[in-house]
């Protein structure tokens, strides 16, 4: 007596396997993509306070000289007050990385704004109109630059 179904069983298991490889494949990606999303999310978040952060620190100036802060615990206890002045809860680690934010420094030596030291390529190209076209997170910068101040000069009038 011959069999002639020999070998289909197992090549059905083959061709399962394959469809779950390629299945899993597929979700261990929208996994990440998922991840990624919610890490973006995260650096849009925590950028914006920081940013927040710094001009709450700027603007509140004591003395009418406005000071960028010198280091970013400052923004978490400001000491330039008798009271406790906070302008975050405390000190968040960049969220795309896990390592601290990069700092752009101000012409004074203060901290201007906060970026991202992941050299890793960003899902979107542009956040709000405000990040830019980046080819990694560490081109999303989240700073605070007051607006100039315009004075006009009344003594000095046009010619006619």
């Amino acid at each position: 007596m011959v069999r002639r179904g020999r070998g289909f069983t197992y090549l059905a298991v083959l061709f399962a396997l394959a469809l779950l490889s390629a299945g899993l494949g597929l979700l261990g990606q929208m996994w990440h993509t998922a991840q990624l999303r919610e890490k973006e999310a995260d650096l849009l978040h925590l950028g914006g306070a920081y940013r927040r952060a710094i001009m709450l620190y700027y603007e509140s100036s004591p003395g009418g000289l406005r000071r960028y802060p010198q280091r970013l615990e400052s923004l978490v206890r400001d000491e330039r007050y008798p009271g406790v002045r906070r302008y975050l809860r405390k000190l968040y680690p960049d969220p795309v990385s896990g390592a601290e934010w990069g700092l752009m420094r101000a012409p004074d030596g203060g901290i201007m704004g906060v970026y991202s030291q992941s050299r890793e390529a960003p899902l979107k190209t542009r956040a709000f109109g405000i990040l830019g076209a980046g080819a990694s997170y560490s081109d999303w910068k989240f700073f605070y630059q007051p607006a100039p101040v315009v004075v006009s000069n009344p003594a000095v009038s046009a010619p006619r």
